[in-house]
C-alpha cells in the first residue's frame, strides 16, 4: 500500500499542476481576445490610434503587445501575450478583432 501511494501521490501533483497551467493559459487566452475587442470597438468609434491601444492594454494580461491596423473600412486590433508560468513551459498567445469604422457604416459607394 505504502509503494502504490509514494508512486501515484507525485503522479497526480503533475497532472493537478498542469491543469492548472493549462486553466491559467486559457484565462490569459480569454483576456487577449476580450482585449482585442474592446481595442477593435475603440477604434472603430475614430478614436486615436494610441487610445484605443491604450484601451486594449488596460484589458490585456500584463506585458502583452497591441497592434492597431487599418485595412479598408476595416480596423484590425491585434494583442499578443506570453502564456503565465516557467519559461519552460512558455508559448505566445494572440487574438485579433476587426470592426467595420463607423464613418463607413451606411455609405454607399
Amino acid at each position: 500500500m505504502t509503494a502504490e501511494a509514494a508512486c501515484t501521490l507525485p503522479a497526480l501533483l503533475v497532472v493537478g499542476l498542469a491543469l492548472m497551467w493549462g486553466l491559467m493559459c486559457a484565462a490569459a487566452h480569454i483576456q487577449c481576445v476580450d482585449a482585442a475587442r474592446a481595442g477593435a470597438r475603440a477604434a472603430a468609434r475614430q478614436e486615436p490610434e494610441n487610445a484605443a491601444a491604450g484601451v486594449a492594454r488596460a484589458v490585456a494580461p500584463d506585458g502583452a503587445e497591441v497592434s492597431v491596423t487599418r485595412e479598408g473600412d476595416l480596423v484590425r486590433v491585434t494583442v499578443t501575450a506570453a502564456s503565465p508560468g516557467p519559461d519552460a513551459l512558455s508559448m505566445s498567445l494572440e487574438a485579433s478583432a476587426a470592426a467595420l469604422a463607423e464613418e463607413t457604416v451606411g455609405v454607399e459607394k
